[in-house]
């Protein structure tokens, strides 16, 4: 495939060049592309160093396939334009995932979306979408969930690279005596602290982040009366998310055969011996493509719930993994 990368320089574009080379994945021609700021930087692919450019509106030419990881105002103004050229675009951002014509995709839960088509655009879920569905999904097919009450623990390279940046710094900084933290990027001192509140805060009291779980969640599996309440929740980790999930089903599940139905699910590993010790974490998952989960139990307080804690790697899995997967998928 002839293919572009919109937001090379970027972690998830570093990352999906990095995973194309991992998975052999067949490449005829491959052009990298950024902002005025990043054009001329090279980035190795192979043994080769690619040149990025400044993405133009006559950039995505001659492409059979097109990755977008640049925010959602780049995507909707240079995806539309990648598409009227012939190319197939996966963008990572949200801005196409609630429409009704956009196939929004996780290949282990819903590749069908987008077989027996050529789509012109198709989402990326949200990277905590994506890691708690890996989770729920599995136990969904043995039982009908009601409701989810879910808390994300997202690394600081959610944000990008400056979001790594800041919280290295600011942990200095608060390692000094009358030193003052720098908030750029998140709204609080992220060194030694949590930050209840990712996104906007809408309407409803919700984050948009938060918003995005409830409402991609039913799209891919295709069940507008799932419930999903979410708490999403900024910590000082580099890498990879973490999300407790407290799911409540139509019926008792027991723990033997929510083990054995997670454990069997395509992309995802079951760590779970606590009294010994064995739980994941999120230096567990990262660099690494399985989702990881734990801490299974049942719910106590509830008839017919479950509590669990899964960990994903939200730049490869999460996002350029899951990207990748797509266009194997196609």
């Amino acid at each position: 495939m002839r293919i572009g990368i919109v937001g090379a320089g970027g972690a998830v574009g570093r990352e999906i060049i990095k995973i194309l080379e991992e998975r052999k994945f067949k490449i005829s021609a491959l052009s990298f592309f950024g902002s005025k700021r990043s054009a001329g930087k090279q980035i190795q692919f192979k043994k080769k160093r690619i040149r990025i450019e400044e993405l133009r509106k006559n950039s995505l030419t001659n492409f059979d396939l097109v990755f977008f990881s640049a925010g959602s105002s780049i995507s909707k103004k240079f995806a539309p334009i990648a598409v009227s050229n012939g190319s197939i675009v996966i963008d990572n951002s949200s801005a196409f995932r609630m429409n009704e014509d956009t196939p929004l995709v996780i290949p282990e839960i819903n590749p069908e979306s987008i077989k027996g088509n050529k789509p012109g655009i198709i989402s990326n879920p949200n990277c905590t979408t994506i890691i708690s569905l890996m989770a729920i999904k599995p136990l969904y097919n043995l039982a009908k969930v009601k409701r989810v009450v879910a808390t994300s623990f997202q690394s600081v390279s959610g944000a990008g690279n400056e979001g790594i940046n800041e919280l290295l710094n600011n942990t200095k900084l608060s390692l000094r005596k009358n030193a003052k933290s720098k908030k750029n990027i998140f709204e609080r001192n992220i060194a030694f602290n949590v930050i209840p509140k990712i996104g906007n805060i809408l309407e409803n009291l919700y984050s948009e982040e938060e918003m995005k779980l409830h409402n991609e969640s039913r799209k891919i599996l295709s069940d507008n009366k799932i419930l999903i309440s979410a708490t999403t929740v900024r910590v000082p980790v580099l890498r990879s998310h973490s999300i407790s999930l407290n799911i409540e089903f139509n019926k008792k599940i027991s723990i033997r055969k929510a083990t054995k139905a997670l454990g069997n699910f395509p992309g995802l590993i079951v760590m779970d011996q606590p009294s010994k010790g064995i739980f994941p974490t999120p230096i567990d998952c990262s660099n690494k493509d399985n989702c990881i989960v734990g801490r299974i139990r049942e719910d106590f307080s509830s008839k017919h719930g479950m509590s669990i804690w899964i960990v994903g790697d939200q730049i490869r899995k999460g996002a350029a993994l899951n990207a990748v997967q797509i266009a194997e998928l196609l």
